[in-house]
């Protein structure tokens, strides 16, 4: 009976190995079949620096001058283009599409209102 135990665990670890060559022959038949298109990659540095922001112009509704129907200011340098324009007149308020001309800019505030309170911030981020 103790060869035939013995027997039984030779053909197990026999199956066993069997099974694991198996899988990883098969992994590795997919993993050759694999084509990658050429590409680029990159990395590098370089200095970011900010834009200055002047001339805020606050243009009130008509009807009621407590919302903000646009802001306007002007930038320093004009934003490469492409560029994509947001800002923010509240703390943790809504976030504005600007466009610009140039080094003008104009955000229009109707959707949502902006209200005269509570501005109380102006944050602007450029991103090419």
């Amino acid at each position: 009976m103790g060869k035939l135990l013995t027997r039984k665990r030779g053909r197990i670890l026999v199956a066993a190995g069997a099974l694991t060559a198996l899988t990883i022959g098969g992994a590795y038949a997919f993993t050759a079949a694999n084509t990658v298109t050429a590409s680029k990659a990159g990395d590098g540095a370089a200095a970011v620096s900010g834009f200055a922001v002047s001339n805020i112009h606050y243009g009130l509704n008509t009807t009621t001058p407590s919302n903000v129907d646009s802001v306007n200011f002007v930038t320093d340098t004009a934003a490469p283009t492409g560029s994509t324009l947001k800002a923010q007149f509240t703390a943790g308020g809504n976030w504005y599409t600007c466009t610009n001309a140039n080094t003008a800019v104009a955000c229009d505030t109707t959707s949502p209102a902006l209200t005269v309170l509570p501005t109380d911030t102006v944050r602007v981020v450029i991103a090419q």
